[in-house]
């Protein structure tokens, strides 16, 4: 389907002259000649061709994620707009940012470049219009605003919008509060100013699956994103006929407009973790992978045999733990839109978890006590039933102290999110294990929970993990318990 031409959308108003020549073929050009110590990488000259075809028609909403600190919000918010203005100094151009500050400074460098290079670019500031937020072109129609995300657009004419990273930082990604600020703000504010023949460029460092990378790609809205990921290690799969962006090499690291070599990426990649190099470095925040907890991490580790003894009354012997706990994750209330109750046991092998039971389910609070009862029956190695102390927990403690022992009341610490942070190296090394689903039917459930996590609906599956882990890995018991032995099995018969 046609569209217009780079910045027709004036036409709305007059027929606009044709683009005035330049001897800048791309934006890097131009930042090259403006600065000789500009660096350019093959990244950048990727970035700086897409950026010509917005200018020249051929794209008209473009994407862009790549690591930080790698120069591509220099190249899009400050040289793509004093290149374009160069070229078509009609065109008024809106830069956006996460807060007002950090747009202005874009259009202070914009503004302070035309205005240091006026004779190269054949353009110069309307002193009488000269804030760094707000300025127009002398004796042209072209101008520059800047804003926030949570300012207006309202009364601005644009036909350039630039959002460059509407996030500052992963809190503020992880912010239901914030991520509906900026969606509200491209329903109410952008999507209104993109008019015919308005472009439109996101460059961002990626956050979470559900930024607004993310989020605008999922949309089913008839928008068509040309999306540029550049991962900062090639990790496409040739057998599935994939191509790096950049035509490296699969493992091959991209060159750094900052000097990084391969050990300095490696060595980034240990210090960030694996969560956030997924995203930020690699652009991959996706909920397959998980946003705390990957799907392999379990899978990966997951064993096929059982870990246990069943014997004809019901009960269950694990041999050669040292030690069996039961964790609980109670529900406030026994409703189809409450969350589910969850009873694991757990084992520890030196410093290896294994989850071997669980039971799962919307529980009212007599179906709870029942399931603390049948469990503890079925695992009478698991003295130690570590309860949340909240929601149904601490009722159901009151009630069941005097039938059942162990019952111990455990106050968490910090949020659900650091708690999981807490103990995800430990699956991510392969120090825990769960049964595979052809043992346990239901250990696919909590997978996807955990690959959710913390977005997905329900997390009380997670929880349990978390807090069982907490106790056997990160505060395991300072004496061992003796190992079990076939012939002492008997004593732990359920005397239920």
């Amino acid at each position: 389907m046609d569209t217009l031409n780079a910045f027709e959308a004036a036409a709305r108003h007059f027929e606009p002259p044709e683009p005035r020549d330049t001897p800048w073929n791309t934006p890097l050009d131009l930042a090259v000649a403006l600065d000789p110590r500009t660096v350019r990488t093959p990244a950048l000259d990727l970035i700086g061709s897409a950026l010509v075809d917005v200018a020249e028609g051929r794209c008209q909403r473009l994407m862009i994620s790549m690591s930080p600190q790698e120069g591509k919000s220099e190249a899009c918010s400050r040289r793509f707009p004093t290149w374009m203005l160069a070229k078509y100094p009609w065109l008024r151009i809106a830069v956006v940012s996460y807060a007002h500050g950090i747009a202005r400074r874009w259009g202070r460098r914009i503004r302070d470049d035309i205005g240091e290079h006026t004779d190269k670019l054949g353009i110069s500031v309307d002193p009488a219009t000269s804030a760094a937020d707000e300025w127009k072109l002398l004796g042209h129609d072209g101008s520059v605003y800047c804003v926030g995300i949570k300012g207006a657009l309202t009364g601005k004419p644009v036909d350039l919008l630039i959002i460059d990273d509407p996030y500052r930082d992963g809190e503020q990604a992880d912010s239901d509060a914030w991520r509906e600020t900026v969606e509200d703000w491209w329903t109410e504010v952008a999507i209104p100013r993109l008019g015919p023949g308005v472009a439109c460029v996101v460059i961002q460092t990626r956050w979470r699956h559900d930024d607004l990378s993310g989020w605008l790609q999922a949309r089913d809205d008839g928008i068509d994103w040309r999306v540029i990921n550049i991962p900062a290690k090639a990790d496409h799969d040739p057998n599935k006929g994939e191509t790096d962006v950049l035509g490296r090499a699969v493992g091959e690291y991209m060159i750094s407009a900052r000097g990084r070599t391969r050990e300095q990426w490696e060595q980034r990649q240990r210090e960030v973790g694996s969560r956030a190099w997924l995203a930020l470095f690699q652009g991959r925040p996706t909920p397959a992978s998980g946003n705390v907890f990957q799907r392999t991490w379990f899978t990966d580790h997951a064993y096929e045999q059982p870990q246990w003894t069943e014997h004809p009354n019901g009960t269950r012997t694990a041999l050669g733990f040292d030690e069996i706990i039961a964790s609980w994750d109670m529900a406030f209330k026994g409703t189809d839109g409450s969350d589910y109750v969850c009873g694991q046991v757990w084992g520890r092998r030196g410093v290896e978890a294994w989850l071997l039971d669980q039971t799962h389910g919307h529980l009212d609070f007599v179906d709870t006590l029942e399931a603390v009862r049948t469990l503890a029956a079925r695992w009478p190695q698991a003295t130690a039933k570590y309860v949340e102390d909240k929601a149904n927990g601490t009722a159901v403690i009151n009630m069941l102290r005097r039938t059942v022992a162990g019952l111990i009341p455990v106050e968490p610490e910090g949020s659900k999110v650091a708690r999981a942070a807490a103990v995800s190296p430990f699956i991510e090394a392969g120090n825990v294990h769960v049964p595979n689903v052809e043992l346990a039917p239901w250990v696919g459930d909590l997978i996807e929970e955990a690959a959710g996590f913390p977005r997905a609906a329900h997390d009380d599956q997670v929880d349990a993990m978390t807090q069982a882990l907490n106790r056997l890995l990160l505060n395991p018991l300072l004496i061992d318990n003796d190992v079990i032995e076939d012939d002492e099995a008997e004593q732990y018969i359920s005397p239920y």
